[in-house]
């Protein structure tokens, strides 16, 4: 008997706190208990939430990455701008196309044909930014790790959308098509309206706050101005992240009060959040395992290695301090939500290969978030960044 969908939302909120505090007696971070407890309950384990049901959830990542990102945007003051420089960017460059190069590479020489390598490993240089700064949140993780690190997976979007178009034109040319120019500039065009987007929310964000000074009615705003620019982003076929994120890097550089809005946001966000990961984990299908084949696990391993030497060479060119060097690169594993949305349109590009891509991803994602936020939290101890709890 299929229950009301609130009840089923009900038991993933506690059965995702239960776990959250076990893994926590392991010393692991909360987001991994979350993804158990929505893998256990979800239609691949224990059934105790149907198929059906897991599929009507999207809403709830949506609202969820919408103000990840917001809360991502709201970090990049001018000040912090300043401090930073260009090294997260050139990083977020250098990190994404050696992802996309060393798949590329490895595919090729293990013998897979030259479309399906092509689009995988464009979909190798998307990272995943709600486990990582769940991760950062709940630790407090403070140094130039863990900055850097942020700016990087807020940048990494974007580098990833264009290489992946850059990668589907190359692949429909390797299929029989003809190049088109705008699979390679229509994508640069959605990244600036998603950011004119966000920067005209955040301008309108302002106004209001002015007149409405109590928590709840600043709870209202943010909630009401976040959704808006997210559905609008996606109703013009944009990034509702870059957009979110253009929205609160606005808002943070025009407003005084970008702080207080942090801290209502805080407020009630933690439900959404422990949400969005366990049905993020109800959604992981374990049975696809035996599907991935030599080419997954040369994908999932190989999309590591190209990160880490990536984000070692873009913070050894740029003269990052000795930890960004050595720990950050680790922990840009995650890989979800903008790797899916891309394995959507590569299946669209490359049809005959649409089951192997579909495959690959979908199991590589399933690996990446259950060790994604370990990996991070490790890094993040080893770097000295998150101080132990006594």
């Amino acid at each position: 008997m299929q229950l009301n969908t609130l009840i089923y939302l009900g038991i993933l909120l506690m059965a995702g706190l239960l776990c959250g505090r076990l893994v926590k007696l392991i010393k692991l971070p909360n987001v991994t208990g979350y993804l158990i407890a929505g893998l256990v309950l979800g239609p691949y384990v224990l059934r105790v939430i149907p198929q059906q049901v897991v599929d009507d959830f999207g809403l709830i990542s949506e609202m969820a990455l919408s103000f990840i990102a917001f809360t991502i945007g709201c970090g990049f003051k001018r000040s912090y701008l300043k401090k930073v420089g260009m090294t997260p960017v050139v990083i977020a460059i250098f990190e994404s196309v050696f992802a996309v190069f060393a798949v590329q590479g490895a595919l090729l020489l293990i013998g897979v044909d030259k479309q399906l390598a092509v689009i995988l490993g464009a979909i190798a240089a998307a990272t995943a930014p709600a486990a990582t700064l769940m991760v950062i949140k709940q630790y407090g993780a403070k140094g130039p790790v863990t900055d850097t690190l942020v700016s990087v997976v807020a940048l990494d979007d974007a580098v990833a959308l264009i290489a992946f178009s850059i990668c589907v034109a190359v692949a429909s040319v390797i299929g029989g098509g003809a190049f088109e120019a705008k699979t390679v500039y229509m994508p640069l065009l959605q990244i600036f309206g998603a950011l004119l987007l966000g920067a005209v929310f955040g301008i309108i964000f302002k106004i209001p706050l002015r007149f409405f000074k109590k928590a709840g009615n600043r709870q209202i705003i943010t909630v009401g101005l976040v959704f808006g620019c997210a559905g609008l982003a996606n109703m013009l076929g944009w990034s509702s992240l870059l957009a979110c994120m253009a929205l609160g890097m606005m808002l943070c550089n025009i407003s005084e009060e970008s702080d207080n809005i942090l801290a209502v946001a805080d407020s009630f966000t933690p439900a959404i959040f422990l949400l969005f990961f366990a049905t993020s984990g109800a959604a992981l299908n374990i049975t696809i395992i035996p599907q991935i084949g030599v080419i997954g696990v040369v994908y999932v391993l190989v999309r590591v290695v190209g990160k880490m030497f990536g984000a070692w060479l873009g913070a050894r060119i740029m003269k990052a301090p000795k930890p960004v060097r050595r720990y950050l690169g680790p922990a840009l594993i995650p890989q979800a939500g903008v790797a899916i949305g891309l394995t959507i349109a590569a299946q669209a590009a490359a049809p005959a290969y649409a089951d192997s891509i579909r495959a690959v991803i979908l199991c590589a994602t399933l690996i990446y978030e259950l060790i994604g936020p370990v990996i991070t939290k490790l890094t993040l101890s080893k770097a000295g960044e998150i101080k132990p709890v006594k």
